[in-house]
């Protein structure tokens, strides 16, 4: 069994690139999520739990990274700038190839008498100290071939390897210290210097991972991002000409009617629970509400009149927190129409 054995395996599965890191202590990320906390008290809770992936289990002896693009996939074109690029493409999902993949690579790894053990590692930081990849100001790894548009895979494993060598520099060399146009681009400014996220004003917690309505304040700068957020890598020089668009993600399109505005405001527990649930899994078995409540402000920050009525209607819905977001753009659309909305 030889490191380049495995390297060559992951090749033959389509990841672009395989690294093998020995399992240690990962302080760059610790002293990273210390400065968080301390420049985002707010947003503590959030960043707490990832102190867990600091430190490997105690048995892991390497950490095999391996990485892929998606950026040769076709974007839903109803869909752009609705759901995030990633999760249009999820390598997650039983029936693509990539997750087809990842599980051929990881019985691989058992006829090795390889034991893949329990526990997460900062994937990002892995990455960077495998040699795949660097990071940009945005905080995402970037490659020469896919730009930041990429998957990473990483297994703790209990057998000594042979390591790769681990960078000096972790910064991607083409990222311009005067470049500051991801962080110009972040909607909620979530991005305020390089390096550097309020984690609990990113589009992607605001509209998956909490579980209160957003606060008034930020509901207008998250646009109309219904599930996930681009701006800041589709700011990013780097990704400039990165996505091909050559390939058709299996199933996608058939998502597409169902992830309309309207359509999600008047999903049912049945559609939300058996068809967007299972692709869409972040906000939970009991997320329809939050799909909704993201769904009526994506109507409100359009200014489409046709979503006037709805809007109206919701004021009056018995779920508080959807009539809290439907009131509040009433009156939005109230001031903007200079008094001519419907009443």
């Amino acid at each position: 069994m030889t490191a380049q054995e495995i390297k060559q395996k992951a090749k033959q599965l389509g990841f672009t690139g395989c690294g093998i890191i020995p399992s240690a202590a990962f302080n760059e990320y610790k002293q990273y999520l210390d400065e968080r906390v301390e420049s985002f008290p707010e947003s503590k809770s959030l960043y707490e739990p990832l102190y867990d992936h600091v430190r490997p289990p105690e048995t892991g002896k390497s950490i095999i990274v391996c990485i892929r693009g998606y950026n040769s996939y076709k974007t839903a074109k109803r869909l752009n700038g609705v759901i995030g690029k990633l999760y249009q493409f999820d390598p997650r999902l039983f029936y693509s190839q990539e997750y087809r993949a990842k599980i051929e690579f990881e019985t691989y790894l058992g006829t090795l008498g390889i034991r893949l053990l329990d526990g997460a590692v900062p994937a990002r930081w892995a990455a960077a100290k495998a040699g795949l990849g660097k990071f940009g100001r945005n905080n995402f790894i970037y490659t020469q071939e896919h730009g930041s548009y990429v998957w990473i895979d990483t297994w703790i494993i209990d057998k000594e390897l042979d390591y790769d060598a681990v960078p000096e520099d972790t910064l991607a060399s083409a990222c311009n210290e005067n470049c500051r146009g991801c962080i110009k681009s972040c909607p909620t400014k979530a991005l305020s210097d390089s390096f550097s996220m309020d984690r609990g004003a990113c589009v992607v917690q605001l509209a998956l991972l909490t579980k209160d309505v957003p606060k008034e304040n930020l509901r207008t700068k998250m646009k109309q991002w219904l599930y996930g957020c681009d701006e800041c890598q589709d700011a990013c020089p780097l990704n400039k000409d990165k996505l091909n668009e050559a390939e058709d993600f299996p199933l996608l399109s058939e998502f597409e009617e169902y992830l309309q505005f309207e359509k999600v405001l008047e999903m049912d527990d049945d559609t939300y629970l058996n068809v967007v649930y299972p692709r869409f899994w972040y906000t939970g078995k009991d997320g329809l509400w939050q799909w909704q409540c993201n769904a009526l402000r994506c109507m409100i920050n359009s200014g489409d009149g046709k979503y006037h009525h709805l809007i109206k209607q919701y004021c009056n819905h018995t779920d508080a927190r959807l009539r809290e977001i439907a009131q509040w753009g009433y009156n939005v659309l109230n001031k903007g129409l200079n008094g001519k909305y419907e009443k």
